[in-house]
């Protein structure tokens, strides 16, 4: 792995850190800075995998309140709901994940255009949701209704178009079911573990064989650059969102998405 790429898998773990729970699409920036700077990734799968990383940095952040949930599945109906919903919430992305998968990787993942178009088009949605005067119904993520996580998980697989945000897709649904901006952020988090961890297991089943020694070198740096940017992010989006709001987050992909027309 020469020292081009070496610095390239740095910078784009930092920008996966930094970018996966905050509703910008990470996927997309990934992308598109990999095109602009010719970094290309055996099987597109370093995209995938580093995320795994910010992942991580989440399970760290909530592993007390995890691990509490866990010691009380047994006995409390809160926690069983909590996770029930967490899974039926995941599910969808399991079933279209798999399905549609050789497109999104081979189509979706080459077109940066198509990328650039659905983050502008997910500012103007970010914005809008931003402004409207919703009543929140549900203030605490552990205790969304079973209905309204599955309705969320619907929306997140939206987010298998590169551009769209599966944080940006999930805080919306959650947003338009009736949920306040922290908690919307909560469910998030919670759902983003699952769903990247069964991501990244079955993108590294399927390109396994093209994975050689470089490309493990350039995923650990991405993963470990990554986990460090995704721990600042997590610690301070809750306090932030909850008292700005979605509108900067929307402006900024609305922003990049013209820039990375005009550079196309």
């Amino acid at each position: 792995m020469g020292g081009g790429n070496t610095f390239a898998a740095a910078l784009l773990g930092l920008l996966e850190g930094l970018t996966e729970f905050i509703p910008v699409s990470s996927t997309g920036h990934l992308l598109l800075a990999g095109h602009f700077i010719g970094f290309e990734s055996a099987g597109n799968t370093f995209e995938v995998v580093i995320q795994l990383g910010a992942i991580l940095a989440v399970f760290g952040v909530y592993a007390a309140r995890i691990g509490r949930i866990a010691v009380a599945l047994p006995s409390d109906p809160a926690a069983r709901n909590f996770a029930v919903a967490i899974l039926l919430a995941f599910l969808p992305a399991v079933v279209i994940g798999i399905m549609a998968h050789e497109v999104i990787k081979t189509v979706l993942f080459e077109t940066p255009s198509l990328i650039a178009w659905m983050l502008i088009l997910g500012g103007v949605v970010l914005i809008v949701v931003d402004r409207l005067p919703l009543r929140p119904r549900h203030t605490e993520a552990e205790r969304f209704p079973l209905g309204m996580a599955f309705g969320i998980g619907l929306c997140q697989c939206l987010a298998m178009i590169p551009g769209v945000s599966r944080s940006g897709a999930t805080i919306v649904g959650a947003l338009a079911l009736g949920a306040d901006k922290r908690s919307a952020a909560e469910f998030s988090f919670f759902l983003a573990m699952p769903t990247m961890l069964g991501a990244v297991t079955y993108d590294l089943y399927v390109n396994r064989a093209v994975l050689d020694g470089a490309a493990w070198g350039e995923i650990a740096i991405g993963f470990g650059a990554a986990f460090v940017a995704a721990l600042v992010v997590v610690k301070s989006l809750l306090a932030y969102v909850s008292r700005y709001g979605y509108a900067l987050f929307g402006w900024w992909r609305i922003i990049v998405g013209v820039i990375v027309l005009a550079a196309l």
